[in-house]
């Protein structure tokens, strides 16, 4: 997994969170170290409970809002989530192995479900690190997540951060690759980064892998974590057939 570091929580990227599994996808970890960004982590925190500052107060935006979309791959629906995920939210952050690299805790039904609302309400994208979430629908389940944080916003050098995670069951079958690349498009093609980044735990293989294969290149380490980055244009990595078992 990668994961967002964000809500909470995520791009770092979760079992990369994300694209980015045993999978979960996205980045993570139990014991941090700082973070390439120091505030990042506080914003997202607080953004996570439903605290920001007025929009007014938060800076330059982009030409226009990029809301939440939903998007048909050959298998898959990403989709905003909704608090009838309830149960298969609390199912996925149950697993160990998608705590394993993610800055979550355990929770129980009522704080996951909590969790889930604040993840409903980060289906927009317009100003420096605002924060949009997906679900990973397979056959009306939410198998998973991706996200992405708007990192930088000025046209010419927008960049986003990803983070997916999978649960476990669902691994080995090429869905997190097959989400994460396609909020890659929507990142390159309608929000116009010009560059992703992707942050996963060192010791997550299964999520390092899927960021190489989606054709990120590791740019720097940060404490136990390695942030990846892919330009726009670089669309090389040859999507496996099958994820590895990720975090």
């Amino acid at each position: 997994m990668t994961s967002s570091r964000a809500l909470d929580q995520p791009t770092r990227w979760a079992p990369t969170r994300a694209v980015h599994p045993a999978r979960p996808t996205r980045p993570a970890r139990s014991a941090r170290p700082a973070h390439p960004f120091p505030l990042a982590p506080l914003r997202d925190r607080l953004a996570s409970a439903g605290i920001r500052r007025p929009r007014v107060l938060r800076g330059p935006r982009t030409e226009t809002p990029f809301d939440a979309p939903r998007i048909r791959t050959e298998r898959l629906l990403l989709r905003p989530h909704r608090t009838a995920d309830a149960a298969d939210w609390f199912a996925l952050q149950s697993e160990p192995a998608v705590r394993a690299f993610l800055p979550w805790p355990e929770r129980d039904r009522a704080s996951s479900a909590r969790h889930l609302r604040d993840r409903t309400r980060h289906t927009r994208l317009w100003q420096k690190d605002d924060f949009l979430a997906l679900a990973i629908e397979r056959d009306g389940r939410l198998i998973g997540d991706v996200s992405l944080h708007l990192r930088s916003v000025g046209a010419a050098e927008r960049s986003a951060e990803i983070g997916w995670v999978l649960h476990p069951s669902a691994g080995g079958r090429g869905y997190a690759t097959e989400a994460a690349s396609a909020l890659l498009d929507f990142a390159y093609d309608v929000v116009g980064a010009r560059w992703v980044t992707a942050v996963t735990d060192a010791r997550n293989a299964p999520s390092l892998a899927l960021a190489r294969r989606l054709g990120f290149v590791e740019v720097r380490s940060a404490g136990a974590d390695l942030v990846l980055m892919r330009p726009r244009g670089d669309r090389a990595g040859s999507p496996a057939p099958a994820d590895t078992p990720a975090r």
